[in-house]
């Protein structure tokens, strides 16, 4: 046992040092207005007793996750008074001082312990998994999307994916009471991971309650619901005394926000937008009388009217009911036939159908299913020429969040070296293991040498540095000032290509393999 667990502990050791080197030299980048929400929540739920969280309306960094992330900003605000009082007074600086910028890039630092403790777990506990366990700790800490939008642009989806894995590894352990509480913890943290409470329902049920015999199955169900239930009221009571239910449903889930981002998150809706951009065009030009809205896609607040001149309006529940039907064979699989060894697999499916389907995506919700993703790339060949591809489409689709001139280079080449690292990693990892996976490597055209992402794959990745040279080269010389749009449109499209097929072969993958 010690023999696995000491390289294991010093290759966590190592990765999350490097890691964290790289973000300190992160610190002082550009910071998105997200910066603003969270520095604004660290005072609003220090200085404001907990029955104005929600009413609060004095900024517009209004409080809009869950309580048990407000409880969160509140134990992060403990020791900011120790750095500089004004961090946790309101209203807080328009300019922030360096230390206040300092003390979050740390907080984002220092939480994401919880995802280097769930991303150790989970690899300890599979054999496959622990062969390479430096190359899968770099997959998951050193992602750059993962760099990106937590250490530049700002967020704490670190410690959010760290709940994920650490209640993936509950379930994988056969711990299911723990695996359910846990996840639970995690909708109360961030509701927007509802989307993988089906496949957590049908699991759970059937691994946990059912076949046991009619007593005891009730027995688990309602110990099961008792532990959620328990944490819901934990998070939720509060605010319940209070009478504010309905002001926390709004906001949470505002509705209202439309269909679609300011920027497109590279999805289904891409390609159903476009295609009712081209019909109009071309009935227009039939001499038909179409009447094109004057609410914008790239606006990002449609409020409840169509932005569509051709196509029938896109609802909420629209959306609810395509990420259902997307999920469903997953749904099949995870009542059918339980097995703890695909639960990664299949949650990680969950979280791509509502980034494909669903209602008002973020382009940084690719996290969500990325991430855990990379834990299981190296169970196959397929697995590596997939996460390859997808983590590469899923770091490009972010490019436009780091719009300012200094940090283009940082993203090219946190991306680049990303690639390089996997390109190394994974050739070098099927090499050394011949007598297993090697013998399928070295099967005729699938070699290797030969390349493991093949010529569409790789003609695919090439498009990519295709666009790119357009937008920061060609466009300008092109158009001028004109459609200053069209390069982000690009991205969007090709990037939804690669999600697409992403979501296709995880789709094949589940209904054939598992």
């Amino acid at each position: 046992m010690a023999s696995t667990a000491s390289p294991a502990t010093s290759a966590a050791a190592w990765a999350f040092a490097a890691a964290t080197c790289v973000k300190l030299l992160l610190v002082p980048t550009y910071r998105s207005t997200d910066f603003d929400v969270h520095r604004y929540w660290l005072a609003l739920t220090h200085a404001l007793p907990a029955r104005q969280w929600y009413t609060d309306a004095s900024s517009q960094w209004t409080l809009d996750y869950p309580p048990f992330f407000a409880y969160f900003s509140r134990v992060l605000s403990l020791p900011a008074p120790l750095v500089d009082a004004t961090l946790v007074s309101i209203p807080v600086p328009d300019a922030p001082p360096f230390a206040h910028l300092l003390y979050l890039r740390l907080t984002v630092a220092f939480t994401d312990l919880l995802l280097l403790l769930g991303s150790v777990l989970l690899l300890a506990r599979d054999a496959r998994r622990r062969q390479r366990p430096f190359l899968a700790l770099v997959l998951v800490l050193w992602s750059p999307a993962l760099l990106a939008v937590d250490h530049v642009h700002f967020q704490y989806n670190g410690f959010l994916m760290g709940l994920l894995l650490l209640s993936l590894y509950f379930l994988e352990q056969g711990w299911d009471l723990a695996g359910g509480v846990v996840f639970a913890s995690l909708l109360c943290s961030k509701h927007l991971f509802l989307v993988a409470a089906p496949v957590y329902f049908m699991y759970l049920f059937r691994h946990y309650c059912c076949g046991r015999g009619v007593v005891k199955g009730l027995g688990r169900l309602v110990l099961m619901g008792s532990g959620v239930a328990a944490v819901f009221a934990v998070a939720f009571a509060p605010f319940v005394y209070y009478g504010q239910m309905q002001q926390v449903f709004n906001r949470l889930f505002p509705f209202g926000r439309g269909l679609c981002h300011a920027y497109w998150a590279p999805n289904f809706w891409v390609f159903y937008i476009m295609l009712d951009k081209i019909l109009a065009f071309l009935l227009r030009r039939l001499g038909f009388n179409i009447a094109i809205p004057e609410a914008s896609f790239t606006g990002g607040l449609v409020g409840d009217s169509s932005p569509f001149a051709v196509l029938p309006k896109v609802t909420p529940i629209t959306t609810f009911l395509l990420v259902i039907l997307a999920m469903t064979p997953c749904l099949v699989k995870a009542f059918s036939n339980p097995q703890p060894k695909h639960i990664i697999r299949w949650v990680s499916y969950a979280c791509t159908c509502g980034f494909m389907f669903g209602w008002h995506v973020h382009e940084k919700a690719s996290l969500h299913f990325t991430i855990p993703l990379a834990l299981i790339a190296m169970d196959s060949l397929n697995d590596v020429r997939h996460y390859f591809l997808l983590s590469i489409v899923s770091c490009y689709s972010l490019f436009p969040l780091l719009f300012e001139n200094q940090e283009y280079l940082i993203k090219v080449m946190l991306l680049l070296t990303y690639a390089a690292l996997m390109w190394v990693g994974f050739t070098s990892h099927f090499a050394a293991n011949s007598d297993q996976e090697g013998k399928k490597v070295n099967r005729p055209g699938s070699t290797v040498k030969n390349g493991f992402i093949g010529w569409v794959g790789l003609s695919y990745l090439l498009g990519i540095a295709a666009i790119e040279l357009w937008s920061q080269v060609f466009h300008h010389h092109v158009f001028g000032d004109r459609l200053p749009f069209l390069p982000l449109i690009m991205v969007s499209l090709y990037c939804s290509l690669g999600m697409m097929y992403s979501w296709m072969w995880q789709l094949v993958c589940i209904v054939r393999h598992t």
